[in-house]
């Protein structure tokens, strides 16, 4: 049988980092998919941190990926209550609308 190593860890995480890429720059129109992708990004990072953490039998990494857990919760608190907020006075929240509040 097969032992899940660091090495299977890293490329899931590379997959995510590189679906939370695309998702940022295939999808400018929409700020939610925007704010999903950055969130797919810190999982990639989040798992880093937990596979290496796992790998020395340190503790660290693990204390520091629930920081950016507890980071990217307020982040995404924070962005959707600005995107209510913007969709209220507005009526959309397409990103290219968002050049109109300049000035």
């Amino acid at each position: 049988m097969m032992a899940v190593g660091i090495g299977h860890y890293l490329v899931v995480s590379a997959i995510l980092l590189v679906l939370g890429i695309f998702g940022i720059f295939l999808n400018r129109k929409n700020v939610i998919v925007i704010l999903m992708a950055i969130e797919l990004i810190l999982l990639a990072v989040n798992l880093n941190l937990v596979a290496f953490s796992a790998a020395q039998n340190d503790l660290a990494g693990q204390i520091l990926a629930m920081l950016v857990l507890t980071v990217a919760a307020a982040e995404a608190a924070i962005g959707l209550a600005i995107v209510v907020v913007y969709f209220r006075n507005r009526g959309s929240i397409q990103v290219e609308d968002v050049n109109l509040m300049k000035g």
